[in-house]
């Protein structure tokens, strides 16, 4: 079966890799120019891997472009496969394959369609959610299920380990969905729309931590928008900390002073006081002036530094 692949980020990487281990090298890899890679906080070039596969490679920063029209239309695939690109692919570049066209989703469909799903979810306090391929149409992640895996989230879920949950079922998935186009027999039941819910697009500037927020929002936050994203991050006297992994203090009260301040140094850390009077421990953590220096004892983080806007999406 003739496949068009289309990716350019982690979770691109791990699916093409999948299909390659399966026999099922795609005729034509699209993904984005190295001088593009900025528009993907966790980007990855396919354009080597394909390459050394026996992929035909097509870069391009627009799906719908006429270059790339021809190109999917030059390779005649039977399907074509969209992971990890997050420009909507119009109808003429979905009907060009001849089953259609397939996208990936990290959520249990129709549950959370759009941007930033994997850090909502935790955000959101999600019990459950799932790994979703779909046929793309002209909506956003609305079109017919062809296979899905739905699982729970764990109280400590960070966006590392649950990237990690969704990918695993990514790299099984896709092979089983190539194979059931092939057969004839894949699936499209359509989603219920009432059960649809939509979430909007974050940028690396929702990363900044509010130390009026409750302790446990906080570290909601830390784990939520982690590596493979930029991160959560604060300010001390102008310079940026990113803050990696923290956990909660017992015996919070103890420490009285105002928030967003160093309550005290541990030995692995600082302690920081939060917006209910409960503290956090931040033990991973990264800023200019040193790796692992420490603000210092009684500082105050936060302040009315400036955030640069950025575009990477979290």
């Amino acid at each position: 079966m003739r496949i068009v692949f289309v990716g350019a980020v982690e979770s691109s990487k791990i699916a093409l890799d999948a299909l390659i281990r399966a026999k099922r090298t795609p005729v034509l890899v699209i993904t984005l120019p190295p001088e593009a890679a900025g528009r993907h906080s966790d980007f990855v070039g396919l354009g080597e891997i394909g390459r050394a596969a026996g992929s035909a490679i097509h870069y391009t920063t627009d799906i719908n472009s006429q270059a790339t029209l021809e190109a999917v239309a030059a390779a005649a695939p039977d399907l074509s496969l969209v992971i990890g690109w997050s420009q909507v692919c119009r109808q003429a570049f979905r009907e060009i394959a001849r089953a259609g066209t397939v996208g990936f989703h990290p959520a249990a469909l129709p549950r959370l369609r759009g941007r930033g799903v994997i850090p909502w979810t935790i955000l959101r306090g999600e019990e459950r959610t799932g790994s979703t391929l779909f046929w793309l149409d002209d909506g956003i992640d609305s079109g017919p299920i062809l296979l899905q895996r739905q699982f729970p989230v764990a109280p400590d879920e960070t966006a590392r380990s649950l990237y990690t949950k969704h990918t695993e079922n990514l790299a099984e998935m896709v092979v089983e969905a190539a194979a059931q186009v092939e057969a004839g027999n894949a699936a499209r039941t359509e989603q219920n729309e009432a059960e649809a819910s939509y979430c909007a697009k974050r940028t690396a500037e929702d990363g900044r931590i509010d130390w009026h927020d409750p302790a446990a929002s906080i570290l909601r936050l830390i784990r939520a928008v982690g590596d493979p994203y930029p991160g959560a991050f604060t300010f001390y006297k102008g310079q940026k900390i990113r803050i990696d992994a923290a956990t909660p203090v017992e015996n919070s009260r103890q420490y009285i002073g105002l928030k967003g301040q160093i309550q005290a140094h541990t030995e692995r850390g600082f302690i920081v006081l939060c917006g209910d009077g409960e503290c956090i421990e931040a033990y991973a953590w990264a800023w200019a002036w040193a790796s692992d220096r420490r603000p210092p004892n009684h500082g105050k983080l936060g302040g009315s530094d400036l955030v640069q806007a950025s575009t990477q999406n979290t």
